[in-house]
């Protein structure tokens, strides 16, 4: 879906346009014009009830309806204000299913719109309260995995596009295929939330590999689980040598013994051990799916709930109040309708997302037996 129906017609035409049904395109005629209000509340929402109509009529013909994955951007106006609406009226209609997302951050070095900042932070706040599970992307990441990794001159969106859809066909395999350890959208959830809010994933995909070269190429189980863990490998722009991980999940495919693959995950957990926290055991989660992807022998895809997260949320929200302070573009919002009141209700509530990661980043298994301690000696005096 769109609020303009250029980006729908390039897709009609470009090589897969048959595969999608001609009447479950959507889309406005007006565009939002990079505004979460126009999205979310104006032009979006004389839209919506055509998206839901055609999310109806495919969640109907489903015989066990896992949940639902979106692909938004958070730096424009549809995808932020529209793709978020779009998930809240989801989560009302359907409230025990999953709600995945693949969410497009702003990039920290590239900006594409100088309203970024609002239209992400809006953003956030809508998806901490209405989303299972975030995938978070960021465009720059993307480029560097194109350029240093995969030698590619001039990466182009289908570059990147190709990452991102090798992750997403990854978490989603065990659904489709036959495997001897699965996995699904809510078994992940479970092993990677520990707490509710806290569910911003990064994820990465191995072996990267430049569509020339792959058939040179015969990973064994320890290459791939080390690449897979490779800070270089991560599709967000924040790096998880700069927190700690809270869980943590990887999902192989291919011919491989199980055996072998959690000798490789306690390998990780072994060596790495300082980047895990101590106070949740046993903390990476594993599955094996029998079916490769495509041209590959096998490969794995990387899900991880990491403190590091933080850095992204961090970076948006200083952007934030930058411009929030001067109120700086907020008549193009409040004109839509909107009132002040929400933007600071959705700083207030991404800065409490970021001290939350940052309390449980510090936190440490001992901490529990020093507040006995204290409590003891506070009885004494």
């Amino acid at each position: 879906m769109d609020l303009e129906p250029v980006t729908m017609d390039s897709l009609r035409s470009g090589p897969y346009g048959q595969i999608f049904r001609p009447d479950n395109f959507v889309f406005g005629q007006s565009g939002a014009g990079n505004n979460w209000a126009k999205g979310h509340y104006t032009e979006g929402a004389e839209l919506i009830d055509s998206v839901l109509d055609v999310v109806r009529k495919e969640a109907e013909n489903c015989d066990c309806l896992q949940g639902f994955q979106v692909c938004h951007s958070l730096g424009g106006g549809t995808g932020s204000g529209m793709g978020t609406l779009l998930i809240s009226k989801i989560r009302e209609e359907y409230p025990d299913r999953m709600m995945l997302t693949f969410s497009v951050f702003p990039s920290p070095k590239v900006s594409d719109t100088v309203v970024e900042p609002y239209n992400a932070t809006l953003s956030v706040h809508q998806l901490v309260e209405n989303a299972d599970e975030c995938m978070v992307l960021d465009n720059e990441a993307l480029y560097d995995i194109c350029f240093r990794t995969l030698k590619l001159s001039t990466p182009s969106f289908g570059d990147l596009n190709h990452l991102i859809s090798a992750t997403m066909s990854g978490v989603t395999c065990c659904l489709r295929f036959p495997g001897q350890l699965n996995s699904d959208l809510r078994k992940l959830a479970v092993n990677l939330i520990p707490f509710p809010r806290l569910h911003f994933f990064m994820v990465g995909f191995a072996p990267l590999t430049s569509r020339g070269s792959q058939q040179y190429i015969s990973l064994t189980v320890p290459e791939l689980t080390q690449q897979m863990w490779d800070s270089k490998n991560m599709m967000c722009a924040a790096d998880p040598r700069h927190g700690r991980y809270l869980t943590a999940s990887a999902m192989f495919r291919g011919k491989m013994s199980t055996k072998e693959v959690d000798e490789q995950m306690i390998n990780v957990q072994n060596k790495n051990s300082s980047y895990f926290v101590e106070w949740i055991p046993n903390n990476v989660k594993s599955s094996v799916c029998d079916i490769p992807p495509t041209g590959l022998k096998m490969g794995s895809t990387f899900v991880g709930n990491s403190t590091s997260i933080q850095e992204m949320f961090r970076r948006v929200s200083e952007q934030f109040t930058a411009m929030f302070r001067r109120k700086a573009f907020l008549h193009w919002y409040t004109g839509e309708g909107m009132d002040e009141m929400e933007f600071t209700e959705a700083e207030s509530n991404m800065n409490d997302l970021v001290s939350e990661y940052q309390q449980y980043q510090d936190a440490t298994a001992e901490e529990e037996e020093d507040y006995e301690d204290e409590a003891e000696e506070e009885q004494y005096n």
